[in-house]
């Protein structure tokens, strides 16, 4: 998690405020709302100045744990990220850069449209008005951090499985050592404490997709704890790509699914038939709510850890006129390294409870079963 260059826009500030649409070689729609509330009386150059000056938690929380067209480091640096856009006049790529002048967010006059970048979404702008609907905007495939920090996963899981998979051929036979030494047990882990015990004897199958959702979750949520690039984003905690794990695995379950599985969900032995009229819904419904419940037990979990970390860490800017800069720093501190101690574990558990839910749902549907 990025925790000081996570603080945000200064409260009050308006973020239409922060936009300049740029037009040819002019620049319009700043607005200097300094001058403006001081030309009608409402506050005094001191009050604006302090009521700038505040901090809100909630934003920084938002934008920590929300999706970003770049990548935030530390105060106004930033990593920008492709922008794609595709428009009813075709496609569209520039750098999320051109929507920053400095720390302010400026528009960006592209070669079809004029474009806005508002709570981390692209809108078509006319007339200095955003165009929500009936806009010439059909699609954004952007490059975001999230996206970015999929692909660093995969590059991570490559590399470690690469290299594990040659140590065995270089030694075979042989103890393991170095990285396949650390590897072995969590691969063993996930053979002999979630796969056979669910799965059954064809529990290799499976072994591969098993691995593939364990390191991969596992790895994201350890990335998402690290404050600085390529740590910091809160993939497991984007519903999008918990729903995207869950759809893979409501996918081998429904495929590998046997007759008996069939069975005893469209008509379940033993069930008189006019229960089955009732039974039947209930049963196709569970097929259904069980990836259902994968997808928001990793979000919400995840999501929710990051919340209280970072909320930990606005102690330090929440109550630093109460306790002092060094009390409400060391306050920060204390609490949120503790947390974040408790999230590494958090970390491994919401891995495995995932990976071993999808192996409880896929065993239920490759079993066989001699009686009833």
């Amino acid at each position: 998690m990025s925790f000081a260059s996570e603080v945000p826009m200064n409260a009050g500030e308006s973020t239409h405020e922060e936009h300049a649409l740029v037009a040819g070689d002019s620049t319009v729609g700043t607005v200097d709302a300094e001058a403006a509330m001081a030309e009608h009386g409402e506050v005094a150059a001191g009050e604006h100045t302090a009521h700038s000056a505040a901090f809100d938690p909630g934003h920084m929380i938002t934008e920590h744990i929300g999706d970003a067209h770049d990548w935030h480091l530390w105060g106004h640096t930033h990593i920008p990220l492709p922008v794609i856009l595709y428009t009813d006049k075709g496609f569209e790529v520039f750098s999320s850069g051109r929507f920053r002048d400095g720390h302010h967010l400026v528009d960006y006059v592209g070669s079809h449209y004029t474009y806005r970048l508002e709570d981390e979404k692209i809108y078509v702008v006319e007339g200095g008005m955003i165009q929500e609907h009936g806009s010439g905007l059909k699609l954004d495939l952007s490059i975001t951090k999230n996206t970015v920090t999929i692909f660093i996963v995969a590059l991570l899981m490559l590399y470690v499985f690469l290299s594990v998979a040659k140590a065995y051929k270089r030694r075979p036979g042989q103890a393991p050592k170095g990285l396949q030494s650390f590897m072995e047990p969590l691969i063993m882990f996930v053979r002999d404490d979630i796969a056979k015990p669910n799965i059954g004897k064809n529990y290799e199958k499976f072994m591969p997709y098993l691995l593939t959702v364990f390191f991969f979750i596992w790895i994201s949520n350890l990335l998402g704890l690290i404050p600085v690039f390529p740590g910091g984003a809160n993939l497991t905690g984007n519903i999008a790509v918990t729903l995207t794990l869950a759809v893979l695995t409501f996918i081998i379950t429904t495929i590998n699914g046997n007759k008996h599985y069939w069975g005893h969900i469209f008509a379940m032995p033993g069930v008189p038939k006019a229960v089955l009229i009732i039974l039947t819904p209930i049963e196709i419904l569970g097929m259904f709510l069980r990836p259902f419940v994968l997808m928001i037990r990793l979000f919400a979990n995840i999501s929710a850890g990051h919340i209280v970390v970072m909320s930990l860490i606005a102690i330090m800017f929440t109550l630093r006129e109460t306790l002092g800069v060094v009390g409400a720093t060391s306050l920060s501190f204390v609490l949120s390294f503790f947390i974040t101690l408790i999230e590494v574990l958090v970390a491994f558990l919401q891995a495995y409870i995932f990976t071993m839910l999808s192996a409880l749902f896929i065993g239920m549907a490759v079993a066989e079963h001699d009686h009833h």
